[in-house]
């Protein structure tokens, strides 16, 4: 029962119910229109939001017909190997620790426009981790930072929309909470060198901390990229997945970065 209330949330969070409603008497599969690659992490303490994620992941696929490949390491991207995929989500995967041809392959992907992508999270965990050096190529493509801090024991905030017309944010109030994130801080501000969609407002952290940065962006794209691309900073707790602002800007950002431009 609770298995069920959570996806008919999710069905009537995405304003799809006549839609589902009517591919389900069909009673027969429809074949996908493109496909997404998704890498996702397999172990760490994000794995909680990893396979929620993928359970959202897997019914928004179903609603938009594209299918999905899981993969939990970069030893299979090759050039070639992306050319399947309209999009690429990288949910809560580090830029570190990717094989060298894995790296090749994805510049060329994003720089040249042969699919969207879409970061979560750990995505901007930039510097030297885990004994290697910064990726270069992924450093300017988040706007030149390095991770510096976090909210280890969590704090709410209020996001604050500043490009409403983006259509990420379709169905979205101006402001909205966010709940139990980690808040990373950065060396400076991406401003400047991306485009910044939306900001947190540091003040609004309940409980108060004191990993503060300013201007705190966390939702950007950079479109100095061919490829149209958005990172989206919110990704720690599960628990995301049942906040409907959430999990509209969650669907909104696949169907955005899956369009060709």
């Amino acid at each position: 029962m609770k298995k069920y209330k959570a996806v008919l949330f999710i069905i009537l969070v995405l304003g799809l119910l006549p839609f589902y409603s009517q591919s389900q008497r069909r009673g027969h599969p429809v074949k996908p229109r493109f496909s997404v690659l998704v890498l996702a992490e397999n172990g760490g303490h994000h794995i909680a939001y990893s396979q929620s994620a993928k359970g959202l992941l897997d019914k928004i696929a179903a609603l938009h017909h594209f299918r999905i490949d899981y993969i939990s390491n970069t030893d299979s991207i090759t050039t070639e190997y992306l050319k399947r995929y309209r999009l690429f989500i990288q949910l809560d995967y580090p830029p570190y620790g990717w094989k060298p041809e894995a790296i090749k392959a994805f510049e060329d992907y994003i720089d040249k426009g042969r699919g969207g992508w879409l970061g979560f999270h750990h995505a901007s965990l930039l510097g030297e981790f885990d004994g290697t050096s910064i990726w270069p190529w992924f450093y300017d493509f988040m706007g030149g930072i390095r991770f510096k801090d976090y909210i280890a024991d969590f704090s709410d905030g209020t996001v604050h929309i500043e490009k409403t017309s983006h259509p990420i944010f379709k169905g979205l109030p101006d402001t909205f909470t966010i709940h139990k994130e980690e808040w990373y801080t950065y060396d400076k501000s991406p401003r400047g060198k991306v485009k910044v969609l939306a900001n947190v407002d540091e003040a609004s952290y309940s409980p108060v901390r004191n990993q503060k940065m300013g201007d705190h962006p966390v939702i950007w794209t950079n479109p100095a990229k061919k490829a149209r691309n958005v990172y989206i900073f919110m990704g720690h707790s599960p628990e995301l997945f049942y906040d409907m602002n959430y999990v509209r800007l969650f669907n909104n950002a696949i169907v955005w970065a899956a369009k060709s431009r």
